[in-house]
């Protein structure tokens, strides 16, 4: 299976070339697409020629780092998936959390649960120094599990997207926590 993390509910596996069909129906709820690209549909040949093969080629490089399809345990059910990895032009104990999850699984604290499993494995393994994460200003929920985890407001800022998007004439949030904040909260 190629498990990358285990919280107390959620699996965090390894996708294949065999999830292709999840990631399609995913990126086609404009629910879940609504903060990234204003609900529209991504095609089936863009996220085959393009997100999977990305996602992939973290494992060929074998980051610690990369995207990972997160599956209830006691279902077997594909939630989403989760990011833990560096931006570009950031360091390589800095990692970006992220993650996009079906719809049937929001408000059932899994954002919250493996977003704090992978920032305490980070921490506490994999020598990380700083994790942070962005969303667009008016993404309350996304901004909730931030906090959640222990990280803070950093800046508010506004980003060149290629799609307007209703609610982003007020910017997008970073947030963060060092590891030093992280060992002052256990």
């Amino acid at each position: 299976m190629n498990l990358r993390l285990r919280t107390a509910r959620v699996d965090l596996r390894r996708f294949t070339t065999d999830d292709l069909d999840l990631l399609v129906e995913l990126d086609n709820d404009p629910a879940v697409m609504r903060y990234i690209n204003g609900g529209l549909p991504v095609t089936r040949d863009e996220i085959a020629n393009d997100y999977l093969p990305a996602f992939l080629a973290y494992y060929e490089r074998g980051d610690d780092y990369g995207f990972w399809a997160a599956v209830e345990r006691r279902s077997a059910r594909f939630l989403g998936w989760f990011h833990y990895r560096p931006e570009p032009g950031a360091g390589p104990l800095e990692p970006e959390l992220g993650y996009r999850l079906h719809t049937a699984a929001w408000g059932r604290g899994f954002a919250t649960e493996v977003s704090t499993g992978l920032i305490d494995d980070g921490f506490a393994a994999r020598g990380v120094q700083r994790v942070n994460a962005s969303t667009m200003a008016v993404n309350v929920a996304s901004r909730r599990v931030m906090e959640k985890v222990g990280m803070r407001l950093v800046r508010t800022f506004h980003a060149d997207w290629p799609v307007r998007i209703d609610g982003d004439e007020h910017g997008d949030v970073e947030y963060a926590i060092t590891k030093d904040e992280w060992l002052a909260n256990r």
